[in-house]
């Protein structure tokens, strides 16, 4: 196989726009600088800080430079955040478009590699690539669509009692260490296709938080392949507000409540049928 040197990758990448989002809520100035500072160092033509938070004291984020756009907003949500930059981007003509937390890192090359990848496979609608914890352990961001109980198990079952029902839908049996396409991803990192955004939708906004990366990359994972590329990585210092935020917790329950009031709670077809496939697809590959 011919494999292109980065210096090859980045020229070619140089000839489309990629454009990036961050949706920050009162984060603190060295977080989002941090991020920024990777996100300028890849070939981003404009990154968008969406600044939800209730004053804008982050405004001056918007002088680093003039590939920064920043726009203080008043606070629909993460997708609805999101969703502010990417249809400015869609105006702008972007081939490429990468959502980031604001609490994840990457070294250089990255998104280059992740580009690269969707540049030679026409049908990816989605990317992300490895991810890690600060401490080395890895993240288990690749899952089947989950069913209400998958997710009751996971928030208020000992892992004692979860483990096998998790070692299938977070795909743990796969090793994670090869290229899959997986139907619900994490929503730390997200790079899609423009084309295919504009296809099937961008972010539901009747989500204010968290179901938000399930329900867009199970739209994506219907029409396109959603991959995760395991041959770069990233460092998520994932938080989980939610376990240790009694108000957190209520926005989780709610919005789940909504993601299940449209797909199905126990009757959802599509879920059924993507599930098995995605299962059938990689027990293949593992050997069963």
């Amino acid at each position: 196989l011919h494999v292109r040197s980065r210096r090859q990758r980045q020229m070619c990448i140089r000839d489309r726009m990629i454009t990036a989002s961050i949706v920050s809520y009162h984060h603190k100035m060295d977080e989002i600088r941090k991020v920024m500072d990777c996100v300028l160092a890849s070939p981003v033509d404009k990154l968008f800080i969406i600044d939800n938070s209730s004053n804008d004291r982050l405004r001056e984020l918007g002088e680093i430079s003039e590939r920064v756009r920043y726009i203080h907003s008043v606070n629909r949500g993460y997708g609805a955040g999101h969703n502010i930059a990417i249809r400015e981007s869609m105006d702008l003509g972007a081939v490429y478009h990468v959502v980031v937390n604001p609490d994840i890192y990457f070294a250089d090359g990255v998104l280059e590699e992740l580009i690269s990848y969707m540049d030679e496979h026409k049908d990816v609608g989605q990317i992300m690539p490895k991810v890690y914890y600060p401490n080395g352990d890895l993240q288990y961001i690749c899952k089947l669509i989950p069913t209400p109980l998958d997710l009751i198990f996971k928030r208020f079952f000992p892992s004692s009692i979860t483990e096998r029902r998790m070692y299938k839908f977070q795909l743990r049996f796969t090793g994670y260490n090869r290229i899959m396409n997986v139907p619900y991803l994490s929503g730390c990192f997200m790079l899609f296709r423009m084309s295919a955004l504009q296809d099937i939708g961008l972010f539901d906004e009747r989500f204010f938080m968290y179901p938000e990366d399930i329900d867009i990359t199970r739209r994506m994972h219907e029409k396109y392949k959603t991959i995760f590329f395991p041959k770069v990585s990233i460092i998520h210092a994932h938080a989980a507000a939610s376990k240790v935020n009694i108000r957190m917790l209520k926005v989780h329950i709610l919005n789940m409540v909504r993601y299940f009031n449209k797909w199905g709670w126990i009757l959802d077809s599509k879920r059924r049928k993507l599930n098995k496939q995605v299962l059938r697809e990689l027990q293949s590959i593992n050997g069963g």
